[in-house]
C-alpha cells in the first residue's frame, strides 16, 4: 500500500531512506556541487520533523570493491550542516545493527557506500575474462541468492521505507526496489520523487497543449527510444545537436565532417514519417555553426544544414535555426527539453543550448509549464541563473530518459506496486 510522507506517522519510527548522494568531489574531497544533497533535505528534515529518526543510504561512483576514494564518510560533515543534526557514520551499511538501534528521534545515521557490495546491484564481480558462461551463470546466481541477506539485513534496520532516490530509479537495485518489498505498508516516495513523477506526468499525460520536446545530444542512438516514444505524444519535436546531422543526410543532406549515425538513417527517416502521419511538426536546424577541428577556436563559419563543406563540421546552431526554436517554444504549453543543440562543453559553440535556457525561461514567465533534463540542459539553465526560473529542473539523466521512454521505472514500480 502506497503511502504519502506528510499524511504519514513518523512519531517513534526509524525511516530508511535511499537518496541520490553521488556528489562531485575533487582531489581533496570536496563536494564541488551539492545539489543532490540539497534536494533530499525537505524529505529528510520532515521525518525528523515529525518524531521520527533517518537512516540515510546512497552510493557513490561506481567502485567494484571497497575503496576509501568513494567513502561517503568524505561528505558526512556537509550533510550534518545541511541537515541540521550531527549526522553519525555507519562504515558498513551490513554491520549497523547497533547504531540503528539506538538512534532516537530527530537523530540521522549514514551508510556506508551501498555499492561497495555487489549485492546492491546484483551483478557478480571479479570474474576472469575466459569465464565459461556457466561460470557466469552460477556468479550470478550466487550474487543473486546473497542478495536476499543484504536487502534483508538493511530492511532490518527500520520501521518504515522512503525512497527519494529518482537518479536510481531506473535500476532494479537492492536499495531501490527489492528492499520495498520488506515494507508493503510501510513505504513511499519523498519529496523529490514525488516532485519528479509529477514532473514528468505533466509532460507525458497531462500536458497543455501545444506539447513541444527538444531533443538534443551528440548520437540519435542514445534517444531513438525516446524519439519513438516522444513523436507520437507531442506537437512540436525539435531535433538539435549531434543527432540532426543523421536526420539531415537520410534526407539527402551534404553534412561534411559532422557527427552522424549511417546505420540510423532508416530509424531517422521512419520517426519523420511517423511524425508527417500524426501530423506533428518536426523542426530540424536550418543552418549550422560549423568548426574545421573540434576544439574551442577554430576558424567558424555559419553554411547551410544541406550544405557544409567537406572539411566543415557542424558544431552549434545557427541564429536562423534558433530564432525558428524560440518562436515555437514561445507558442507552447508545455515543453520538454533534454540534450544541448551543440558542442556545450566548447564555449564558442554553446550559444545555442545557453539561448534555449534562454528561451525556456521566456516561455515559463509567460505561463507555460517546462520541464528540463539531462546533465547538459540542466549545466546550461544552471550556468544561465535560470535553474530558478523554468518549472522543473529534474535530477536523474537516466532515469528521466526512461521515463521519457515510456519506461516502467522498477524504482517508482516498488512503491506503487
Amino acid at each position: 500500500m502506497q503511502q504519502f510522507i506528510d499524511s504519514y506517522d513518523f512519531t517513534g519510527k526509524k525511516a530508511i531512506v535511499r537518496v541520490d548522494f553521488n556528489v562531485p568531489l575533487d582531489e581533496n574531497f570536496n563536494i564541488t556541487d551539492d545539489t543532490r544533497i540539497r534536494r533530499a533535505m525537505p524529505t529528510l528534515k520532515k521525518i525528523l520533523e515529525k518524531g521520527g529518526a533517518v537512516i540515510i543510504m546512497s552510493h557513490l561512483g561506481r567502485p567494484k570493491k571497497v575503496d576509501p576514494k568513494f567513502s561517503l564518510s568524505h561528505i558526512v560533515d556537509h550533510v550534518s550542516e545541511c541537515l541540521g543534526v550531527p549526522v553519525q557514520f555507519a562504515a558498513d551499511c551490513q554491520k549497523a545493527d547497533e547504531q540503528a538501534a539506538a538512534l532516537k528521534p530527530g537523530e540521522a545515521l549514514l551508510l556506508e557506500n551501498l555499492r561497495f557490495y555487489a549485492e546492491e546491484e546484483g551483478k557478480p564481480r571479479g570474474l576472469a575474462e575466459d569465464a565459461s558462461e556457466d561460470e557466469k551463470k552460477a556468479a550470478k546466481k550466487a550474487v543473486k541468492e546473497s542478495q536476499k541477506a543484504f536487502v534483508k539485513k538493511l530492511a532490518s534496520y527500520a520501521d518504515c521505507y522512503v525512497n527519494d532516490a529518482f537518479g536510481t530509479a531506473h535500476r532494479a537495485h537492492g536499495s531501490t526496489a527489492l528492499i520495498a518489498e520488506y515494507f508493503p505498508n510501510d513505504k513511499m516516495f519523498g519529496y523529490l520523487m514525488e516532485g519528479e513523477i509529477k514532473a514528468i506526468d505533466n509532460v507525458l499525460k497531462n500536458a497543455q497543449r501545444p506539447l513541444t520536446a527538444i531533443i538534443g545530444g551528440s548520437k540519435v542512438s542514445s534517444k531513438l527510444a525516446v524519439l519513438k516514444n516522444l513523436v507520437g505524444k507531442v506537437d512540436n519535436l525539435i531535433i538539435g545537436g549531434g543527432m540532426g546531422y543523421t536526420f539531415i543526410k537520410a534526407l539527402g543532406g551534404h553534412i561534411g565532417q559532422s557527427l552522424h549515425e549511417d546505420d540510423l538513417m532508416p530509424d531517422a527517416l521512419e520517426i519523420l514519417n511517423t511524425a508527417k502521419e500524426k501530423g506533428v511538426n518536426v523542426s530540424l536546424s536550418v543552418a549550422t555553426v560549423c568548426g574545421q577541428a573540434f576544439d574551442n577556436d577554430t576558424p567558424r563559419q555559419i553554411f547551410d544544414i544541406y550544405n557544409i563543406p567537406d572539411e566543415w563540421e557542424g558544431m552549434d546552431a545557427s541564429p536562423a535555426s534558433l530564432e525558428n526554436w524560440r518562436k515555437i517554444i514561445l507558442a507552447s504549453k508545455t515543453i520538454l527539453w533534454n540534450g544541448p543543440v551543440g558542442v556545450f562543453e566548447l564555449p564558442n559553440f554553446a550559444k545555442g543550448t545557453l539561448q534555449i535556457a534562454q528561451d525556456l525561461a521566456d516561455a515559463t514567465a509567460q505561463g507555460a509549464y517546462t520541464l528540463v533534463g539531462g546533465g547538459d540542459s540542466v549545466a546550461a539553465v544552471t550556468q544561465m541563473g535560470y535553474a530558478d526560473k523554468v518549472s522543473y529542473v529534474s535530477t536523474g539523466g537516466g532515469a528521466m530518459l526512461e521515463a521519457i521512454e515510456g519506461k516502467i521505472l522498477p524504482g517508482i514500480a516498488a512503491i506503487q506496486d
